[in-house]
């Protein structure tokens, strides 16, 4: 499918590796040109070059902290433009949530919900006067299925998530989008840490603790980054202008809602 997007310029958070690295990749085989971004410039530049080797693309590796008080500008200073924007940043470490100190809470908060909303300001009035944005904001499948642990990385997306519902209903008579993906379990770094530390609690295995997480899933496996990617190509898409204010749920099954 042609997407309809190729010359476009897209900014992705976050995306040496996972889930952001996965939607880079597509966005790069859609024929964007494409910020990807690290903490780390080393990181950026390594990952920059691998995406083009494989797609052919234009990359701009960018090592910024999009979580860092000038982050956001000096990420989005990189390009003259942005007319895809997918937002994404590493959730707090998981923790009983007495454990959270207010120190702890503002900066989940900053990372998961005030740093997004503070790129979108940044570049929703430009794709306004275009009449083209796409904004994806790489949330959490916790936002509709609390998991404990995890409530600072639940409660600030789902923050985000209220924030910007509104905002996305104010811009969408300009053909700009604002959606929500929510990934559920799938093959990352993020994901092995937490198994980690969920085998270390109970004193067994982390491929055990893999074992008991796939069996829970409907699909009976974690999620492939490719598949995430390729869902948010797709909401950033000319095809998907009619989607907005709207929150995917990408999980195999996992959630036993209907809504």
């Amino acid at each position: 499918m042609d997407l309809g997007i190729a010359g476009r310029t897209a900014v992705v958070c976050a995306s040496t590796r996972g889930l952001g690295r996965a939607c880079a990749e597509e966005l790069a085989r859609a024929g964007c040109t494409v910020v990807v971004n690290g903490r780390e410039q080393a990181a950026a530049e390594r990952a920059a070059a691998e995406i083009t080797a494989a797609t052919g693309a234009e990359v701009v590796p960018v090592g910024v902290d999009v979580g860092a008080p000038d982050g956001p500008e000096r990420l989005l200073a990189a390009v003259p433009r942005a007319d895809i924007l997918v937002t994404n940043n590493a959730g707090p470490p998981a923790r009983d949530f007495r454990q959270v100190d207010e120190d702890a809470l503002l900066a989940g908060v900053r990372a998961n919900m005030a740093t997004p909303i503070r790129l979108v300001q940044s570049v929703v009035d430009g794709m306004v006067e275009r009449r083209f944005g796409r904004i994806v904001n790489i949330t959490s499948g916790s936002v509709k299925m609390p998991l404990a642990g995890l409530d600072l990385s639940s409660g600030a997306r789902a923050g985000l998530t209220g924030f910007l519902a509104g905002v996305a209903r104010s811009v969408a008579h300009a053909n700009v989008t604002i959606n929500f993906l929510l990934p559920g379990s799938f093959a990352t770094d993020r994901l092995a840490s937490l198994q980690r530390r969920t085998a270390e609690q109970q004193g067994v295995t982390a491929e055990e603790v893999a074992a008991k997480g796939r069996a829970a899933i409907p699909a009976g496996r974690f999620g492939d980054p490719g598949e995430f990617g390729g869902a948010c190509a797709f909401l950033c898409s000319a095809r998907a202008g009619f989607i907005t204010g709207q929150s995917l749920l990408i999980d195999g099954g996992a959630y036993p809602g209907v809504l």
